[in-house]
């Protein structure tokens, strides 16, 4: 029995993709693509994670303290812009899984182009948005610079980031169209690729003693670069009934991708405000050196889920795909064999994590950060719970019911940071925690069981309906 399981899911991490003329096949090839996405996800971010190691020491010891400062002060500044494209990423990544479920390639190319169009606009608009502030920004203010070397620097570095991140906004629909596709691992290749060049060309960029300027150019441009190669090969070569075209751009396309990514966007704003604000909450009523004690340990726990998330994420556009083919059997079963693994995982580790937390920290950073048993058991429900949280998100955004999560976002979010404050002040920093427990258990869980049960009667009905009454 155990040589037939690996035998099965040998077969469907197969590089040979499944014959899709059957149910059977699409179910076998949507579980494939799934696992190959999750594998090359996590390769990405292991190299991220190496390259980042790496370019630090060798970025620090270059620049010096403050330069480097000025380097990581103006990405993380920019990192803030990374909702400017309103969620039509997003947008697009439903309407191609729409089309791809339906086998519909000129909805597709319209959808492809209409985003395209859009984002571009976005970006042409936010160029010139910063080319008039730009000249008029005290760089010597804003990053309280001391030295001339970084006032200097300070201005073209930021032309430079500002230059690659409106690049980004319309190359971003490369990532989406793969994504909707579920090739998701092309992507992640790619991006991995980038990074190391990013590598490379930082290396070369210190042996010539380049400036941070041309420093930034390296590290952000190869990435960027590394995605116009990506999107030549797919709108070349792959699939080149994609390629934007501006007589394809149709005003139905443009409303849907705008509607749907306004959407994502208030979802993503109302799960930022809610769940980033817990430092900020600490640190407002318990002083910064509190911190510490809530951050580093809540890094150990989300771990794991970190981990789920490559297996987790790539359902999405699963989903997407099988739910307009009217697969539903198939998503109901892996629906619930994605709660079964993140539970496993999750309950798992947080037991372990509740008893042997500190163990490992004190090993990490020392014995100045001790977690209070009471965080911990906070922690372990938290994560517990929140097992839920990635399997309903993935199966509600491939019925692209965003809707109701946003509705639920900003309740769960105004009743987070209320009751934190509240928690915090009675019983330190394991409130947030306790906050986030409760605020997700009554404004996101109940509600997402309740509807997703009926999603899942209606769709009963529709086959039970589709069977009793044949072609």
């Amino acid at each position: 029995m155990i040589l037939q399981f690996f035998e099965k899911y040998r077969n469907i991490l197969s590089l040979k993709p499944f014959e899709t003329t059957t149910p059977e096949g699409r179910a076998n090839e949507r579980y494939r693509r799934v696992g190959l996405s999750a594998i090359a996800s996590a390769f990405a971010k292991g190299v991220t994670m190496v390259t980042a190691l790496v370019s630090v020491p060798l970025t620090l010891g270059y620049l010096g303290a403050e330069r480097y400062g000025l380097w990581i002060a103006i990405s993380s500044t920019i990192a803030m812009l990374s909702f400017a494209d309103l969620g039509m990423g997003n947008g697009l990544l439903n309407m191609i899984t729409e089309a791809h479920g339906k086998d519909d390639r000129p909805l597709a190319k319209q959808y492809v182009s209409s985003a395209f169009f859009m984002l571009t606009g976005i970006a042409l608009l936010l160029g010139v948005l910063f080319a008039i502030l730009l000249p008029h920004i005290s760089w010597k203010w804003l990053f309280n610079i001391s030295t001339t070397a970084g006032v200097s620097a300070a201005g073209p570095s930021v032309a430079a980031f500002l230059g690659i991140f409106l690049v980004n906004i319309p190359l971003g629909i490369v990532q989406r169209i793969q994504k909707g596709y579920q090739e998701e691992y092309i992507s992640s290749l790619w991006q991995a690729a980038g990074n190391i060049i990013a590598l490379l060309c930082v290396l070369i960029a210190i042996w010539l003693k380049a400036e941070l300027p041309w420093l930034v150019l390296a590290m952000a441009g190869a990435p960027a670069f590394a995605t116009v190669i990506n999107g030549l090969i797919l709108f070349l070569f792959k699939r080149p009934w994609l390629l934007p075209s501006f007589r394809s751009v149709s005003l139905y396309a443009c409303q849907r991708v705008f509607r749907t990514g306004l959407l994502f966007f208030a979802l993503q704003v109302a799960i930022a405000v809610g769940y980033q604000s817990d430092n900020l909450l600490i640190s407002h009523f318990m002083g910064a050196s509190s911190v510490p004690e809530y951050s580093i340990p809540m890094k150990l726990f989300a771990q794991v889920p970190l981990l789920l998330s490559f297996v987790i994420g790539p359902l999405w556009q699963a989903y997407g795909e099988a739910i307009n083919r009217k697969d539903f059997e198939w998503v109901r079963k892996t629906f619930i064999r994605s709660i079964k693994l993140a539970l496993a995982a999750n309950v798992s580790t947080s037991i372990i994590l509740l008893f042997c937390t500190n163990f490992i920290i004190h090993l990490w950073v020392g014995p100045k950060i001790t977690a209070s048993f009471l965080f911990l058991i906070g922690m372990a429900l938290w994560t517990s719970i929140n097992s839920l949280s990635g399997p309903f998100a993935m199966l509600m955004n491939g019925a692209n019911v965003i809707g109701i999560q946003v509705v639920c976002a900003l309740s769960m979010a105004a009743a987070n940071i209320g009751i934190s404050i509240f928690l915090v002040q009675k019983i330190g920093y394991p409130g947030p925690v306790f906050g986030n427990v409760i605020s997700w258990t009554v404004f996101a869980m109940f509600p997402f069981i309740f509807y997703i049960r009926h999603m899942f009667a209606t769709w009963r009905t529709q086959t039970d309906t589709a069977i009793a009454t044949p072609d």
